[in-house]
């Protein structure tokens, strides 16, 4: 009973919480979910192939424009390994003990026009080359004619690999990149005291120039870096931006080919980094991604707002559904459901003159006539009610007055004149209580007194008998129909203790939780298992039939009719070993 009127509640607030407004809400927002979920999967999708896209073109281009540099690097050693061999180099390097002072200057003018003619060919990159003769102490350049040989500056600088300098200790300028190529049989990096040293260098500008070039075809920022020394940064670039990737680059050290997302100053920057194998240096470039994939961001942003813009509109529309359609709807329900708790005196106003107006005015005509028919059946109904209380009542009364009479005979016969007048005395006291039909209900109280007379006289009949009784005084006020718990004390007795020589124990134990009062009527007689108890209940259910007891299903009709069908008789197996009869029944608001 309990589970049904829980599971009838779950479902009223499954009815009120999931009105058709919040439905129309939720399919509103359901409807929009999987669109912005499909749409926030294909944009992120989108987003990172175009960012896919960005890096493997950055790379590529940087890549070539890396590959570029390390070219024009090559010619310049491909020409310093083969201007070494050429007659007029190793000729000005020799002991010029049979050439005279003519055929000197010749040979020395002969290999500056080739150096001059070089760097003509590669004018697109300007490049500087001197000839070291160490064997004469002299040296030749295409760049300044005053140059005079300096074997510490060669023991410094040469190592046989690109270096950025001068040489000297003065210059706090960006400098040059040397590399020096000894023609020698011994290690790169060593003079023998005869050796022929080819200078070759550009200056930076040539990086300058190609990263302005590459600059001007794309959207990136780029520049020559190398950790620990100042970076070759095109002519138009962003310095504090540089400044602040170069503090993250110091910390990191770059590998060969890197691509890293870095968050600078809030914003997002794509760096690609690509080293020259020649000159040990990064190409670095730096790309904004938020300026690059604005657009997208932005068609992103303004899909999330017409999506939020359309969510408010519906939401309004259900909004005016809700005041127009739901509300009365409600209103509807609820005189409905206040006329099927009885309250036939409710009426329904309304201000609009739709659909709803003419049905609250149907409805109040209906509560009306619902109302006068009620009033008029009404006391029949009562009169109807409390007969068949009285009927069910009086059945109850010859039940126990026959097995007094029984027992009274029984003790004159014996001549037990104690046991007749203690036995008349309780029965003269039960009988007074019973009698006195002006009441149909008494309170718990007076039906307890009544269990006393009655165990007491079951007490004279079988000294084994022993009660105990514990009801609260607060649930000693309630008014329950009369002769309601003597019929089952009295089953507990004559099927319970009377069918035992070792059994004699009743208990009876009340209390009252949730709205409902319990009372739990125990003894330790033999019981009944657990079929029989399944069959028992399940007989109180049923029309009463010529073979069943009618004290029992009479007390459980009788709490139905005045309780109403939340109340009942429930048999079980009692703590003590016997048989348990509940008492439940709901307290009256």
């Amino acid at each position: 009973m309990q589970l049904q009127r829980g599971i009838t509640f779950l479902k009223e607030k499954a009815r009120t919480r999931f009105s058709l407004f919040a439905k129309m809400n939720g399919l509103i927002i359901v409807l929009f979910i999987p669109i912005i979920i499909v749409y926030t999967y294909s944009n992120n999708v989108t987003y990172d192939v175009v960012s896919k896209e960005l890096q493997m073109s950055n790379t590529k281009q940087l890549t070539f424009l890396s590959s570029q540099i390390d070219s024009r690097i090559n010619q310049m050693m491909d020409f310093s390994h083969i201007f070494s061999k050429d007659p007029n180099v190793r000729k000005f390097n020799g002991l010029n003990i049979w050439e005279d002072r003519y055929d000197r200057m010749q040979t020395r003018y002969v290999i500056q026009e080739k150096m001059v003619l070089q760097a003509g060919v590669m004018n697109i990159w300007p490049a500087r080359y001197a000839v070291h003769s160490q064997q004469n102490k002299d040296v030749l350049s295409n760049y300044n004619q005053s140059q005079q040989y300096d074997e510490d500056y060669l023991r410094k600088n040469i190592s046989g690999k690109w270096t950025y300098g001068d040489g000297t200790h003065s210059s706090d300028e960006l400098k040059a990149f040397y590399w020096f190529y000894s023609d020698t049989l011994v290690q790169q990096g060593k003079l023998t005291g005869s050796s022929l040293v080819i200078e070759a260098s550009f200056s930076y500008e040539n990086i300058q120039n190609m990263l302005d070039t590459y600059k001007a075809g794309g959207q990136g920022d780029p520049f020559f870096y190398h950790k620990g020394n100042t970076p070759i940064l095109n002519r138009s670039a962003d310095k504090q931006l540089t400044s602040e990737l170069i503090r993250y680059l110091d910390g990191k050290s770059p590998e060969n080919t890197t691509q890293d997302v870095v968050k600078l100053d809030g914003k997002n920057y794509f760096v690609s980094s690509v080293k020259s194998s020649n000159l040990d240096w990064h190409l670095i470039d730096v790309v904004p991604l938020d300026q690059i994939l604005g657009p997208m961001s932005f068609s992103r942003n303004l899909f999330y707002f017409s999506m939020c813009l359309l969510l408010v509109v519906g939401i309004s529309a259900s909004i005016l559904l809700y005041r127009n359609v739901q509300s009365p709807i409600k209103k509807l329900v609820h005189g409905l459901r206040r006329v099927q708790r009885g309250d036939y005196s409710v009426r329904l106003h309304t201000k609009n003159h739709n659909e709803f107006s003419f049905l609250f005015h149907r409805f109040n005509d209906m509560s009306r006539q619902i109302q006068d028919l009620i009033e008029n059946v009404f006391n029949e109904k009562i009169r109807a009610r409390e007969a068949t209380l009285k009927q069910l009542q009086a059945q109850i009364n010859p039940h126990f007055l026959y097995n007094c009479l029984g027992y009274i005979i029984n003790m004159a016969q014996m001549k037990d004149e104690e046991a007749v007048v203690s036995m008349a005395y309780n029965l003269s006291a039960y009988y007074r209580y019973t009698t006195r039909m002006e009441r149909e209900t008494a309170s718990l109280h007076e039906e307890i007194q009544l269990l006393i007379n009655y165990l007491d006289i079951q007490k004279l009949r079988n000294g084994r008998i022993d009660y105990h009784i514990d009801i609260p005084d607060d649930m000693r006020t309630q008014f329950v129909p009369r002769l309601m718990l003597q019929p089952i004390v009295e089953n507990s007795v004559i099927h319970g203790v009377a069918k035992s020589y070792t059994s004699g124990e009743i208990r009876i134990v009340g209390e009252m939780s949730n709205g409902y009062c319990k009372v739990y009527i125990d003894d330790d007689g033999p019981g009944l298992n657990p079929d029989q108890q399944a069959a028992l209940n399940l007989k109180m259910q049923e029309p009463l039939k010529e073979d069943m007891g009618c004290g029992l299903w009479n007390t459980n009709q009788r709490i139905i009719h005045q309780f109403g069908t939340n109340s009942y008789l429930y048999f079980t197996q009692s703590p003590l070993g016997g048989f348990r009869t509940e008492i439940i029944w709901e307290i009256p608001s």
